[in-house]
């Protein structure tokens, strides 16, 4: 057995003294070992998070190619769109020549990259706890040693948003629509986490899962204090069944979130502080309001 444990440490020093010096061995979200010989300078991201962490590590000048999705910083509106996470322009990727592909865990174009000779880095954040390690992760890849200081900032952040929330607000209920169906944020989602460290109280459990599609009559039973939601989910509210007497819809404590609140708000990654603040600052401004206003960052 000790033989055993001495050709182990002997065959992974081999493996390690063998690397190039600048080397890079990450372990992705599939659980894939990513090893490149050096950082990548040409990078694709099929991900807007990842897109806005990449840039918020202070590396936006490494990507060559965005998702449709992806429009913050704005300097990434002015790079190449290849399609969507989920449905890629294939062949608009390879003209980009990237040495690295950034993925969701959910993308299904990952395998055909990788046949390619692509390399392709699949990492999904879902979790406040993700974001961090994304962050990490990201850190090591680019090589930017500072990376941890990001996830401290936005903790940091995070941590003032809740302290701005008034006493007496803290334990509303609140629903938080993501989109039509509607999908309703759990407790378990990071959006829900999110208004847990505001001290809000989400209607949706955990159990229901991160992003569950809902009866509205689950909303009406539960009867929340403050709604929140997206302006293009506003139009059809006043029609849904049993609606008008929940106490948000009665009293207009409804948070209307425009098309650049709601991008933040939906996506865990560096603007997370920034999402709390905007739900922090509507919760604030809607208690004993008398009309609906849209939020704006």
């Amino acid at each position: 057995m000790k033989r055993c444990w001495i050709a182990l440490a002997t065959l992974a020093l081999s493996v390690f003294l063998a690397m190039p010096a600048g080397a890079i061995q990450v372990t992705d979200d599939q659980g894939t070992v990513l090893n490149l010989v050096k950082p990548p300078q040409r990078i694709v991201s099929l991900l807007p998070s990842l897109t806005e962490t990449v840039c918020a590590l202070g590396q936006c000048q490494r990507l060559v190619g965005v998702d449709r999705y992806s429009n913050f910083p704005e300097s990434v509106k002015k790079l190449p769109q290849v399609g969507g996470g989920m449905d890629p322009n294939i062949e608009a990727i390879v003209a980009l020549r990237p040495d690295l592909v950034l993925a969701a865990l959910s993308s299904r174009s990952a395998a055909r990259l990788v046949s390619l000779g692509i390399p392709v880095f699949t990492l999904e954040p879902k979790s406040h706890a993700d974001v961090q390690r994304a962050i990490r992760i990201l850190g090591q890849l680019l090589q930017v040693t500072d990376a941890p200081k990001l996830w401290q900032r936005i903790d940091a952040d995070m941590n003032s948003a809740a302290a701005a929330v008034p006493p007496a607000l803290r334990g509303q209920r609140v629903y938080f629509e993501v989109n039509r169906g509607p999908y309703g944020a759990s407790e378990g989602s990071f959006i829900g986490e999110t208004l847990t460290r505001l001290g809000f109280a989400n209607i949706l459990p955990a159990s229901l899962g991160p992003f569950p599609r809902i009866n509205p009559e689950l909303v009406v039973r539960e009867n929340p204090d403050l709604i929140m939601l997206g302006e293009a989910n506003m139009q059809d509210l006043a029609q849904r069944p049993g609606w008008r007497a929940i106490r948000a819809v009665r009293e207009n404590r409804l948070c209307l979130f425009d098309g650049s609140a709601a991008d933040i708000l939906v996506r865990p990654g560096p603007r997370m502080a920034e999402a709390a603040r905007l739900m922090a600052r509507c919760a604030t401004d809607k208690a004993g309001a008398a009309t609906p206003a849209a939020v704006r960052p």
